[in-house]
């Protein structure tokens, strides 16, 4: 079994009270519950995002770094007040990203997302995650794309009508997790083809799991419909090589 790196899963442990989202509250899945199912699928390393259920606080998202081991490392919800020494400080404790949580109400205005990502790339080192319908970002193209490596889209941009705005910042570097294929509204499959057409490299595998509010959960068709889109050795990149290199993940 090729061993696999995570890029978005979810911890949910019930020892860290939180505030939900929009009165929604997951079922527990803690890390040894994670471990549990990556063992399975030949996950050997990831990267523990925070949900909208979280809020803001980084402690749900960094706590379970200890059980999952050192191939995990953690993307935290942004929090706007977060100073550069702050920054540095959650970076040390195994912070790559910062999550922007446009599709459930947790961020502000795109300019004020930029700004932030900007100078937490320069402070920290930490890329700029979004989670959005990027149908709605058309406007802002050019300030995403002035981000460059430094933007991840969360699950290949949600939506059929974004596509074309995520084929544009991929091809200005931007990092799209192949993810979520359950939630989404638009043709997986077609998705996949032209993004690694668009550019090679920028597709990274995640599960997802434990797909909460998801319409599908994932499940290992997922990761055969990978392979068979991409072929053996760019699928070797999407679901290991790169995100393993991207998070720095040895």
């Amino acid at each position: 079994m090729a061993p696999l790196i995570d890029s978005h899963f979810h911890v949910f442990d019930p020892a860290f009270p939180s505030p939900g989202n929009q009165g929604f509250q997951p079922e527990p899945f803690l890390a040894a519950d994670y471990l549990a199912r990556a063992a399975a699928l030949g996950i050997t390393g990831g990267v523990v995002v925070a949900a909208s259920t979280h809020g803001l606080d980084p402690a749900p998202v960094l706590a379970p770094l200890a059980e999952l081991g050192p191939r995990y490392v953690a993307v935290l919800n942004a929090d706007p007040s977060w100073d550069d020494a702050t920054l540095r400080r959650l970076a040390a404790s195994g912070a790559r990203g910062l999550r922007f949580n446009l599709y459930r109400g947790m961020a502000g205005p795109v300019e004020e997302l930029v700004a932030l990502a900007r100078r937490a790339r320069a402070a920290a080192g930490l890329h700029a995650q979004v989670y959005a319908d990027f149908a709605t970002l058309a406007p802002h193209a050019a300030a995403l794309a002035s981000l460059g490596d430094g933007l991840v889209i969360d699950h290949l941009g949600m939506a059929e009508a974004g596509l074309p705005l995520v084929l544009d910042l991929a091809g200005a570097g931007a990092m799209v997790k192949a993810t979520g294929f359950g939630r989404v509204a638009l043709d997986v499959r077609r998705a996949l083809e032209r993004i690694e057409a668009r550019r090679p490299g920028a597709l990274m595998f995640a599960t997802d799991l434990p797909s909460v509010r998801a319409a599908r959960p994932f499940g290992p068709e997922d990761i055969a419909l990978i392979r068979e889109v991409l072929g053996a050795e760019r699928a070797q990149a999407a679901l290991h090589d790169t995100a393993a290199a991207y998070y720095r993940i040895g």
